[in-house]
């Protein structure tokens, strides 16, 4: 396993108490790192992430829970990190909300809630990381997309996911611009069906959806020291998925 030296970062994963969010930061945790494990509400599971987390390696961790489309609640979420274990070194944007139905059929209140956790959240999160990274002269922005966004998928089911998603890429490539002086790697990945997610295809690429591991690595390359030069990248985990095929 591909395991940088991360002992003396702090990092915190958005979303990170469940599903992809939580293996991303135990990756982080396996290479030393101080762990910020958020949650908006599913506290009893966070606790849990710590605690393996810390028998896994992790520096020190804590829980921090709050809202990221609330630019109050991350103001809070970053200044309890920074409290409790240190300065973010390492933001990990994985809050992303899901809505596999017709656009048509979506309540408004849904409509908002995807376009918000994926696109907004990332952007809050990011703006309220840079200041400190900036001023440190070193920082790990990692986004989470969607595999093909960047090639402009849409389709009617889930279409407020594949703009956000799409508006997430754009916003990893401009703020790799607007931090290549400053230290700062910005770059995203991109998976396509996890092994964890709500809905499977008929046919998977490679017959097999992306394991945890898959996704995890390519998180683990983007903060390894010797990737400084990287930065306004996506990696799609995809199995080399080509949706435009006929």
């Amino acid at each position: 396993m591909y395991e940088p030296d991360l002992e003396g970062q702090t990092v915190l994963v958005t979303g990170s108490a469940t599903g992809v969010g939580r293996e991303l930061l135990l990756a982080t945790a396996d290479c030393g790192a101080s762990t910020a494990v958020h949650y908006h509400t599913s506290d009893d599971d966070a606790r849990d992430v710590v605690a393996r987390a810390s028998e896994r390696g992790a520096g020190e961790t804590t829980t921090v829970q709050g809202d990221v489309t609330d630019p109050d609640s991350v103001d809070d979420i970053f200044a309890a990190v920074e409290s409790d274990i240190g300065t973010v070194d390492v933001l990990v944007n994985n809050v992303g909300d899901f809505a596999p139905t017709h656009w048509a059929d979506l309540e408004f209140e849904t409509w908002n809630r995807v376009l918000e956790t994926n696109l907004n959240g990332t952007y809050l999160c990011s703006k309220r990381a840079l200041p400190a990274m900036r001023e440190n002269g070193y920082g790990r922005i990692v986004n989470v997309g969607y595999a093909s966004a960047e090639r402009g998928l849409v389709s009617p089911k889930n279409f407020p996911y594949f703009v956000a998603k799409t508006g997430v890429l754009m916003f990893t490539r401009m703020l790799a611009a607007d931090t290549q002086d400053d230290g700062i790697t910005v770059n995203a990945i991109s998976p396509y069906v996890v092994e964890n997610s709500a809905e499977f295809p008929d046919e998977l690429p490679r017959g097999r959806p992306a394991r945890f591991e898959d996704v995890t690595r390519p998180l683990l390359f983007f903060l390894d020291d010797d990737a400084g030069y990287v930065s306004g990248e996506n990696i799609e985990i995809d199995g080399g998925w080509l949706p435009e095929s006929v």
